[in-house]
């Protein structure tokens, strides 16, 4: 099948999967004669693996890992299990700081009174990151 056949299946766009060639996740696929990409089953089962991965919010190094574990029949479970448990505790380390900036626009909101005057709760938190120390534009 070609690249567009490929894609449709995959749920990956034939760019991503032209990326996921030019970086290594995928080998290259054979070319026919007319020098179109042509993909097999096994190049499926590869690029669905790869989505799901990447569904699942594993990097591009930590989904080339996965697959080099998926293709080893030798390999020890336990390796999968710790680069997965890594995973888990990086995506708790990310839930718990969106969490804090969930927080901390919320209660900037409570604060914002949302009228016709230009007293400004958010905007003045924003501003004060800026390196001017200015309350608003020049």
């Amino acid at each position: 099948m070609n690249i567009g056949q490929a894609a449709k299946r995959s749920g990956l766009s034939a760019r991503m999967i032209r990326h996921y060639e030019a970086i290594g996740l995928i080998v290259p696929a054979g070319r026919g004669d007319n020098g179109y990409r042509r993909y097999a089953e096994a190049d499926l089962q590869r690029l669905a693996f790869i989505k799901r991965a990447r569904d699942l919010g594993f990097s591009l190094e930590e989904v080339g890992r996965l697959l080099d574990l998926w293709q080893d029949r030798q390999r020890a479970s336990a390796e999968v299990k710790a680069l997965a448990s890594a995973h888990i505790a990086a995506l708790e380390r990310r839930i718990d700081e969106l969490a804090s900036l969930r927080d901390t626009l919320r209660e900037l909101v409570e604060h914002c009174r949302g009228d016709e005057r230009p007293d400004c709760p958010i905007l003045r938190e924003l501003a004060s990151g800026c390196s001017t120390g200015s309350q608003g534009p020049s």
